[in-house]
Parts: C-alpha cells; sequence; structure tokens
C-alpha cells in the first residue's frame, strides 16, 4: 500500500523507482499511468487529471505509454507487421524508430524468431509509434543477458534523448539504474524514503536499507572516526556508509590505520574484492585494483576520504 506519495518528474528526464519486492513500486507506475485507481490523492500530468480505471471505460492516457514486465506478441506474424499494424509515423520517421529501438534488422523476421530481449524491444517501438510524451517502464531487465540488458539501456537513453520523450522505469535491480538515472527515488513499504541523482543516493543512503540496495557497505560510527583520527571528526551523521571503493589496503601503516587479516580474495573483472577482518572484529570489503594480496596477509585499511 502506498503512503503519502509526492513527487515531480521532470521532462525529458530520465527517473528509476527502486526498492524490495512488495514495497509499491509497481503498483505506483501504474497508478501514474491511469492503470489503477488511487484511493486518494491524484496523478497530474501537464497540469491536467489523469483518469484512473473507474473514471473512463478504457484505462490508460494517450500520451502516456507503459511497457508491462509480462508484454506479449502475437506469434506467427512478421515483426513489420505488428508495427505496420499500428504504425502513425511516416516511413522517415518510423525508420528512425526502428534504427533507435535497434530492431531494424529483425523486421522481417517472425515474432518466434526473436530472443527475449529482442521482443522486448520490438514491444517498446510498438509503443512508441503512438508518439508518447511519457514512457513507463516496468521491469525493463528482468529475465535478460549481461548484453541484452546493456543493448536495451542504450535504446531506452537514445529513446528519450533523440525522441524527446521522458521515461520513468521502476527496477527490482537499483544496480542497473546508476549509469542510467537522472534521478532516483527509493521506496520502503510504500514510502519515499530517499529521492536524488544516482551519485547522492550512492554515497550518501539514508539508512542501511537504502545502502543495502546498491551493494556493499559497511558502517562507520561518528565514535569511530573520531577515534581513528585522533580530532573532531567531519561527519556531522552519527553514522556513515562506506562503499568498498572508499577503502584502500596497504601493508604500512595509512593516515586512519585500521590493522586487519586478509579473509578472502576475489577477482571480479574490474576489480579485486578484498574481504579484510579487522581486529575490532567486523570484516570490510576493499575493492582494489591489485591481486597482490593473499589469504592471510596483514594490513591494514584506510579510508580515503571521507
Amino acid at each position: 500500500m502506498l503512503k503519502d506519495i509526492s513527487f515531480t518528474v521532470q521532462k525529458f528526464k530520465k527517473t528509476a523507482i527502486v526498492g524490495e519486492s512488495g514495497s509499491g513500486k509497481s503498483t505506483l507506475l501504474k497508478i501514474i499511468g491511469g492503470l489503477v485507481q488511487p484511493d486518494t490523492g491524484e496523478v497530474l500530468f501537464e497540469n491536467k487529471h489523469v483518469d484512473g480505471p473507474n473514471e473512463k471505460l478504457i484505462p490508460g492516457h494517450p500520451q502516456i505509454a507503459y511497457l508491462s514486465q509480462h508484454f506479449e506478441l502475437r506469434n506467427n506474424y512478421r515483426v513489420e507487421e505488428i508495427l505496420e499494424y499500428a504504425n502513425k509515423l511516416s516511413n522517415k520517421e518510423a525508420k528512425t524508430l526502428y534504427e533507435i529501438c535497434d530492431i531494424s534488422q529483425l523486421l522481417t523476421r517472425k515474432t518466434d524468431q526473436v530472443s527475449g530481449g529482442e521482443k522486448q524491444r520490438i514491444a517498446m517501438a510498438r509503443l512508441l509509434i503512438g508518439s508518447p510524451k511519457l514512457f513507463l517502464l516496468d521491469e525493463p531487465f528482468s529475465n535478460l543477458d549481461m548484453l541484452h540488458r546493456n543493448i536495451l539501456k542504450k535504446v531506452i537513453r537514445d529513446m528519450g534523448e533523440k525522441l524527446k520523450i521522458t521515461c520513468v522505469l521502476v527496477s527490482h535491480d537499483p544496480v542497473d539504474t546508476l549509469s542510467w538515472a537522472d534521478e532516483i527515488i527509493v521506496l520502503k513499504d510504500g514510502q519515499i524514503i530517499q529521492q536524488g541523482t544516482p551519485e547522492q543516493i550512492y554515497r550518501q543512503p539514508v539508512n542501511e536499507y537504502a545502502a543495502g540496495l546498491f551493494g556493499k557497505y559497511h558502517v562507520v560510527s561518528k565514535e569511530d572516526i573520531t577515534i581513528k583520527n585522533r580530532s573532531k571528526p567531519v561527519i556531522k551523521k552519527q553514522t556513515i556508509f562506506v562503499r568498498p571503493e572508499a577503502y584502500t589496503i596497504t601493508d604500512k601503516k595509512g593516515k586512519i590505520p585500521l590493522p586487519g587479516k586478509v579473509q578472502e580474495v576475489f577477482f571480479v573483472g574490474s576489480a579485486y574484492e578484498i574481504e579484510v577482518l579487522l581486529n575490532s572484529g567486523s570484516v570490510v570489503t576493499v575493492r582494489s585494483d591489485q591481486g597482490k594480496y593473499n589469504k592471510g596477509d596483514k594490513v591494514y585499511v584506510s579510508l580515503k576520504k571521507l
């Protein structure tokens, strides 16, 4: 159940709504699109009321497109047939749209001859043919492999920039939204608990729930910082959430020495993640581009800049 939700989506901006399962993300998206009737309050699109299903015979708004995570394409049809059926664009405009959605090479195929990621881009193109001003995407990256996920991210980015469309996206994997969104809204139990730029949300989460949505972190108290620095802390918050890349690991005492022992070393592609058991008993994960550390090594962990 949503509670006291209020926010504004800026024109041509990309907004992501994230949160755990059951936090109200998809319901909120459907309310915005006029597909679910809110119990109280209203949705305004260009300062005009958006009717819900209790207020009009066919739910939805003509200038708001909604891509469900359960979209379907008709079987035994060529892709171009499905698109031509709904097409109101000129040939030139349609060609540009298909290029943006990266489906030009798929037009002559039948819908049972394309992959899941390709089907999703076809479904997007079919909605975009109606020239919406607002595009709502419900879990668009679900069940996609990394290749198709990256293609879809580019398509959605190009769609907003080249077609001048405002986009709102719901994702069950918040990390996917960091490189895409202009603004992120974090939901928990039907309420907005944080709203800001991707960098703000990632580096300055309001609590452990928000921090945990975007990856590993370590809680550092204000008192710990005071002791480690042996001076007045510059942090006003009682607790800060430190990401693995904010630590550095050395074999010498640093500016803020945290002695410990390496427990595990994991290669994650672009870096190494090193788990260090500190002498205090807590375990921190340090992200490093160096893999020279081994299990059992005695090291010192320092914070780069708070």
